[in-house]
């Protein structure tokens, strides 16, 4: 397990770094919102978390790299002590970047000595590091496209070009039948602590759409008057709506020749094939309305992608955009989008966080959000599963998120 570990480790660490290798010193500083962070500090952060929880813990002979790091780069854990205000790592130009690329090589090589004596429970914890240095990966591509879209330049980050010609299939509906099902991760492989305990659920019948919802479905939602229809709206969506006066789906620019949206391959005109993104759970929740659906469960959600694992784009396709469903049955239920779910991110029944400071990855976030699932185009194929439980505000739309409509059935 060791060595296949320290693979695993140099192979997640240099993907970090070839993510943030299109873009200059400059690039890596910007914070374009409060929600966002700088890459500068995403590669620095993934690095104190392998010191912060690993190396410090578990190697008697480590030294710290540099002791102002520790509050510096920690994001949110109160047991480990104080930490910058979130919405201030855009003025972090000190340490410098190659200082930052300096304290990645120190750890890297601590870890990798560490790896090699480390018991099973020091594995763990790497393995932990590495899917949170994952999860970090797509934010930097969903934070730098929010930071050079924010330009007025709206440069291109680089990113494959895509291919936007075809349709996509016909929306078709697979039912599933009610009962009791278990769900969470079953004990195979990695999981996060929220993937479980494995319980039982009660469903009534229901069913859920073959592939997620197309810009050219959404333009007709927009065209019937979508965001001017107060009756389909969440009272709170409704609010947010018109405070930050929502007409479209995030990135998209209405131009003289029609829509255009802005990708990290720059802009582009709009393809109507492909799965609409970067909206808010308010946005999925209102177009369900008005096509006459509804957002899935969580649980339902798991269960149509149990068996329907059809993989759509993913980081590793190096396009970092949705592609059009292609073929017939059910599509994109991993990769492309998230998928917004109707279920608000709480504790599975007789979930427990683990003890001290790592304890706080994952059960401190349980209030005021919703989960999504399935991973997108930003995704690290081997890190996403069926399990897999994504949470955001219900105003967040900057991620790579989307919609997949689901009823019930009589």
């Amino acid at each position: 397990r060791a060595e296949a570990l320290a693979r695993q480790y140099s192979e997640v660490r240099a993907t970090t770094l070839e993510l943030a290798a299109p873009l200059s010193a400059e690039d890596q500083m910007l914070q374009s919102m409060p929600d966002a962070s700088p890459v500068k500090w995403h590669l620095a952060h993934t690095t104190w978390f392998f010191e912060t929880f690993i190396l410090s813990e578990h190697a008697s002979d480590h030294r710290l790299f540099d002791q102002r790091f520790r509050n510096l780069f920690n994001s949110y854990y109160k047991q480990v002590g104080l930490h910058p205000y979130r919405g201030a790592r855009g003025l972090m130009s000190r340490p410098s970047l190659e200082e930052v690329h300096a304290y990645r090589r120190s750890v890297d090589a601590a870890i990798s000595l560490l790896i090699e004596r480390a018991d099973d429970g020091v594995l763990a914890l790497i393995e932990l590091g590495l899917n949170h240095e994952q999860q970090h990966q797509e934010l930097i591509l969903t934070d730098i496209k929010h930071a050079l879209w924010s330009s007025p330049l709206r440069p291109s980050y680089g990113a494959r070009p895509m291919d936007a010609g075809g349709t996509a299939p016909a929306l078709e509906w697979q039912s599933f039948q009610g009962g009791v099902y278990f769900i969470g991760h079953a004990g195979r492989g990695f999981a996060f602590d929220n993937e479980g305990p494995r319980h039982e659920v009660l469903l009534r019948p229901f069913r859920v759409a073959s592939r997620a919802v197309t810009n050219g479905e959404w333009l007709q939602f927009m065209a019937d008057g979508g965001y001017r229809r107060p009756e389909l709206w969440l009272s709170d969506g409704w609010d947010t709506a018109c405070a930050q006066q929502w007409q479209a789906p995030l990135y998209w620019e209405c131009r003289r020749d029609g829509w255009w949206q802005y990708t990290l391959s720059g802009s582009r005109r709009l393809p109507e094939s492909e799965p609409v993104c970067h909206i808010s759970y308010y946005e999925a929740d209102a177009f369900a309305r008005w096509a006459g659906a509804r957002l899935p469960l969580e649980y339902e959600w798991e269960i149509a992608a149990r068996d329907n694992q059809k993989r759509g784009a993913m980081l590793e396709d190096e396009v970092f955009h949705p592609r059009r469903a292609r073929g017939s049955g059910m599509q994109q239920l991993l990769g492309d989008v998230w998928e917004w779910t109707a279920s608000p991110y709480v504790a599975y029944p007789g979930f427990r966080p683990a003890a001290g400071a790592i304890g706080e990855y994952n059960g401190k976030f349980m209030c005021n959000q919703f989960v999504l699932r399935g991973g997108s185009c930003a995704t690290p194929s081997s890190h996403i599963r069926a399990t897999y439980r994504n949470f955001f505000p219900p105003a967040a739309r900057w991620q790579f998120s989307g919609v997949r409509l689901a009823s019930d059935l009589d």
